[in-house]
């Protein structure tokens, strides 16, 4: 599988929110963030009409 790297600005009080809930679901491991994240993204292109395998 190959990746991609995103370099993205957010709010600052958005960007803690996230990560502290981040952390509370799926712990402070290494690539707990980046599964969130794309998580969230998959959810977001779900929700305006595209399905990610």
């Amino acid at each position: 599988m190959s990746e991609m790297r995103f370099n993205v600005t957010i709010s600052e009080k958005v960007g803690k929110l996230f990560r502290m809930k981040v952390i509370e679901i799926k712990g402070n491991k290494k690539g707990s963030l980046s599964e969130a994240v794309e998580e969230a993204i998959k959810l977001w292109l779900e929700k305006h009409g595209i399905k990610v395998d």
